[in-house]
């Protein structure tokens, strides 16, 4: 039986015939650095031809049978579960919680309760019943194999004898079955299996001396919680070898996804579309004047449109449109980024305005700036939320920043900040809230420019730079945020590159050849002053 945490083997039987799992620990974050598939497969813009997993299908759209659509379904099923086993290492499963007044709860209550029922009305008959029992007791068995690895002969055969449903049903036909002690080996046996996390729980099914319906009511859920154990040890053994085979196992599923649903990229071709617009405008003009195709359009190199892509991610509004296909098994994690990102956002904006019109009296107090952040974090965390009245929360900022500062202030035997100061740093910090506030254009500006830095670095998921100058106030946060980023950035790539470099060779090169095109591919190389880029 799989274990929370390691329990010696002269404790469990079971352990010793039965746990062989690897459970070898593996650096994800060192494979996810090594050069994406885009960066390394620049020789596949000028290949001519492209395998079959890397050419996403640009056929016209078909109708689906149920069928396929079912299939599709337990792909991407699959497809976001192993994604998540492989980048959180925190993933478990937890056991279900219906809510309390759900009919589904009420539902599942009413049946259990029918069969509680059935069971104790049996069992105080006289002679008793056990038509109830021995279902229960099947069950039971057929749980406690489950626990059992293919090895594990010897305790299999002891669990078949002892809970022998057929010699049990005649014991209960000439009322000469021990329930009593059937139970006490079932406890005896859970306690074999159970991670340690568990022995309390067996504990307490020793010393209970309820009756039996309450007994058997406690064994279920005990089992239950093993059951919960044994899938999350699963998880843990299968994550080393999940992450070794990681990147060709979702890109297989993508594929697979792909063509049964022609249109599965379409979302991925807009956005890398717009963002080859956006790459376009932040060229460095040497670029522009020396990379151009026929059109005499400058072209940016696919590494800066991919980049380029990637920070638009963290400023995603999801009103205008979902995310690309490609990034769909990360969707949850980008969301906790963009809010992690808007809320480091404005506290540097309102602490770089505090700096700037109280600057005298924090300067050479890193602990009140450190509580005036945290603070200030505290008071604007959930800003994402619809319902979140921003200016009305920067207002109790700089009420809270004002008192601190008066506070600071008369413990150095200083006069407390002019009234018309604070009203003037209230005001400097509910501007925030427009687009065109320039601290805010500023700060915002400066955080792009430390995320392209972090992406065009080869070492930055294990160094990352340093931060632009007036986010220094925000450098850990920033800084962590920017592993996390790059990490999955690379990871995506690794996957998704070859789907990448197909969509980018259509939008990049349509405008520089008309060769015929194979399976909605353009092939035939691009002109070679790209590949040079």
């Amino acid at each position: 039986m799989p274990r929370n945490d390691e329990r010696p083997t002269s404790t469990s039987t079971v352990v010793s015939e039965d746990q062989n799992s690897d459970t070898e620990s593996s650096e994800r974050c060192d494979s996810l650095t090594s050069s994406s598939d885009v960066d390394c497969s620049r020789q596949s813009f000028t290949s001519d031809s492209s395998s079959k997993h890397n050419s996403p299908s640009c056929s016209p759209p078909k109708t689906l049978t149920l069928d396929e659509v079912m299939a599709s379904a337990r792909d991407l099923s699959n497809l976001s579960l192993a994604h998540e086993i492989v980048v959180n290492q925190n993933f478990h499963l937890e056991p279900p919680d219906l809510p309390q007044n759900s009919l589904e709860k009420k539902v599942k209550d009413m049946v259990h309760k029918a069969f509680w029922d059935c069971l104790e009305s049996e069992l105080n008959d006289d002679p008793p019943e056990y038509d109830y029992a021995i279902k229960l007791l099947d069950e039971i068995r057929d749980t406690l194999l489950s626990f059992l690895n293919p090895g594990a002969n010897r305790l299999r055969t002891q669990i078949m004898e002892v809970l022998d449903m057929d010699l049990i049903r005649q014991q209960a036909d000439n009322n000469a079955v021990d329930i009593q002690g059937l139970v006490s080996y079932i406890i005896n046996t859970m306690g074999k299996f159970c991670a340690p996390v568990r022995d309390d729980e067996i504990k307490k099914l020793k010393e209970n001396s309820g009756n039996l319906v309450t007994l058997f009511k406690e064994i279920f859920r005990v089992l239950d919680l093993m059951k919960m154990d044994m899938v999350n040890f699963t998880i843990q053994s299968l994550r080393p070898e999940l992450q070794r085979q990681s990147v060709e196992y979702e890109r297989a599923k993508f594929q697979s996804i792909l063509e049964r649903t022609p249109s599965a990229l379409d979302h991925a071709n807009e956005w890398i579309k717009s963002s080859i617009e956006e790459a376009t405008r932040v060229m460095p003009p040497s670029d522009k004047s020396s990379d151009s195709g026929q059109s005499g359009k400058p072209l940016p190199g696919p590494t800066l449109v991919l980049n380029t892509a990637y920070i638009r991610l963290l400023i995603w509004d999801e009103s205008k449109g979902p995310l690309p296909e490609t990034l769909m098994t990360d969707e949850v994690r980008l969301q906790e980024m963009q809010r992690s990102l808007q809320l480091y956002q404005a506290v540097a904006s309102v602490l770089l305005i505090v700096y700037s019109s109280i600057g005298g009296a924090v300067s050479g107090l890193p602990t009140l700036v450190e509580r005036l952040k945290k603070m200030t974090a505290v008071l604007l965390e959930g800003m994402h939320s619809t319902d979140f009245n921003l200016t009305e929360a920067l207002g109790n900022v700089s009420a809270q920043i004002c008192c601190e500062v008066n506070k600071s202030l008369a413990e150095r035997n200083f006069p407390a900040l002019p009234a018309e100061l604070q009203e003037t740093l209230k005001g400097q910090i509910c501007d925030v809230t427009q687009e065109n506030n320039p601290i805010r254009t500023l700060v915002e500006g400066r955080v792009h420019q430390y995320f392209r830095v972090v992406l065009a670095s080869t070492n930055s998921h294990r160094t990352p730079p340093p931060v632009p100058p007036g986010l220094g106030l925000i450098q850990p946060e920033l800084m962590g945020l920017g592993v996390s980023f790059v990490n999955l950035v690379n990871f995506n790539k690794k996957v998704y590159g070859p789907f990448y470099v197909s969509i980018l060779k259509n939008l990049l090169f349509i405008d520089m050849q008309a060769p015929t095109p194979q399976n909605g591919i353009v092939q035939g190389p691009p002109s070679s002053h790209l590949e040079s880029k």
